[in-house]
């Protein structure tokens, strides 16, 4: 990355790690996914049950990769070939996994984190359940406010998972959020954390790099 735009990077990343560490949440900077994959180690063991939220950013570490090699259970109900009643035990697992992995939709330089989701076994883990939650997010995910955060989600996050995951959603032709009404609709539940929840221990790890939708 260029320089400058690296320290533009770390000064804008800093300033919503200190404003999160202000709610309570526990908040760090790391560079690249090699330093976000070793901050994460950190909480794992061989016995570490790891539930994985639907999140395109903890893939593109690779570390559910080397969890499996290590031999760790790992509740993953993205795995190809799983029938939909396994998927259903599987997001029900993760909320009481001993350490959950996901991303946030969008971060605010306020220190607030918003998500928005169709099923909501992501959310519910991110709030309460799991011995630990650790959300991963690129530098892309930061924003101004709330209300940014929300029109972000609906028009960046939501219309390119729909179309990767191929929904029949009309975002997902369109490329931006018409408020649909379909039963596909896979904005359904949001989710704003303003402070850490009471009972959850959370770490965010804000990653210098592009990462996710």
């Amino acid at each position: 990355m260029d320089p400058i735009k690296q320290w533009w990077v770390e000064e804008k990343a800093k300033k919503t790690v200190e404003k999160l560490e202000s709610h309570d949440f526990k908040a760090v900077f790391v560079r690249d996914k090699k330093e976000a994959v070793e901050e994460i180690w950190k909480y794992v063991t061989p016995k570490t049950k790891v539930g994985a939220g639907g999140s395109v950013t903890i893939r593109e570490l690779g570390i559910l990769e080397r969890l499996e090699a290590q031999g760790n259970v790992l509740y993953n109900h993205w795995k190809a070939g799983l029938p939909e009643e396994e998927v259903l035990q599987i997001r029900k697992a993760q909320m009481t996994s001993d350490l959950f992995l996901s991303s946030a939709n969008a971060i605010t330089l306020n220190g607030e984190l918003v998500n928005i989701d169709g099923t909501g076994n992501r959310v519910n883990s991110s709030v309460f359940g799991p011995g630990k939650v650790i959300l991963v997010a690129g530098y892309n995910k930061i924003v101004d406010d709330v209300q940014e955060a929300i029109k972000r989600i609906k028009n960046v996050s939501a219309p390119l998972n729909a179309r990767r995951l191929n929904i029949d959603v009309p975002c997902a032709k369109t490329g931006r959020c018409v408020d649909c009404n379909s039963p596909n609709r896979i904005c359904r539940v949001i989710v704003i954390h303003e402070r850490r929840p009471s009972l959850t221990d959370m770490l965010i790890i804000i990653v210098g790099e592009e990462l996710g939708f």
